[in-house]
């Protein structure tokens, strides 16, 4: 009699156990393709997150300094190359970018752009 109560006991643990977790071919495909779109979600934001995080450089202390206003049309290079006179313009907008705290060339209209005090145009 006490064996045949502990096999019934067995036999309800065994009931109540969940059996193991089998996945099918397309259920194995189905959790790899979402972990795989979840970690790309995730990189995504991630990269999102740096480009609000860029560091801008300041520059102060532009007292003194001639400075020319954007118009429509206007680009750093013939703005440069107003300022030269002939010279080579690379260096001249490298330096306006440098004293505008430029990441880029990309400038509007209406925006006020310091220039170099030591360029020929202005000597």
């Amino acid at each position: 009699m006490a064996r045949w109560r502990e096999r019934r006991a067995v036999a309800r643990m065994r009931r109540r156990s969940a059996p193991p977790l089998r996945l099918t071919r397309r259920g194995r495909v189905v959790v790899v393709v979402a972990m795989a779109l979840l970690s790309l979600g995730g990189f995504w934001l991630g990269t999102r997150a740096a480009g609000h995080a860029e560091v801008r450089v300041v520059v102060t202390g532009h007292a003194g300094l001639p400075w020319v206003e954007v118009h429509e049309g206007d680009t750093l290079w013939h703005i440069a190359e107003a300022l030269t006179r002939g010279d080579d313009p690379g260096p001249v907008v490298e330096e306006i970018k440098h004293l505008n705290g430029l990441p880029d060339s990309l400038i509007r209209p209406g925006t006020r752009l310091y220039v170099p005090g030591d360029t020929a145009a202005l000597r």
